[in-house]
């Protein structure tokens, strides 16, 4: 069953190493999250706002090990007033036996008030691994 994996993070400018170090560290974060491996993987999607032209951020996974062959595509969003600026979010279409609720969306930076109620927060991470030492 193919399930898409959520993800969006922010940079400050739009600076080549700043959006492709973005990205990668987006997408590193998605992958472990959900033990994803590159053959599992349908497609990716990678969407930039208007203000951000200085590279592609699928050139972040081009540099990934194993992920030669999986399709990519990169595209602008919709220009909404008042969004959220210099964003980069990603759709992972990902072959996986998880349930919906399995799946780990991660949004990082400013983009975790794109999705408040998916984004976990360091706190809410430490206070889990107390409660499972208990």
């Amino acid at each position: 069953m193919i399930r898409g994996i959520r993800g969006a993070t922010t940079v400050f400018h739009n600076q080549e190493d700043l959006v492709i170090d973005a990205a990668d560290e987006l997408l590193r974060k998605m992958i472990e999250a959900n033990e994803v491996e590159a053959a599992d993987v349908a497609s990716v999607f990678i969407s930039v706002t208007s203000d951000i032209n200085a590279a592609f951020p699928s050139k972040a996974l081009r540099r990934f090990p194993d992920w030669k062959f999986v399709p990519i595509m990169c595209m602008q969003e919709i220009p909404v007033i008042n969004s959220l600026p210099f964003c980069i979010r990603v759709m992972l279409h990902v072959n996986t036996n998880k349930p919906q609720d399995e799946i780990n969306h991660i949004y990082l930076n400013n983009a975790v008030v794109l999705r408040p109620d998916l984004a976990v927060t360091r706190e809410d991470n430490e206070d889990e691994m107390e409660k499972s030492n208990s």
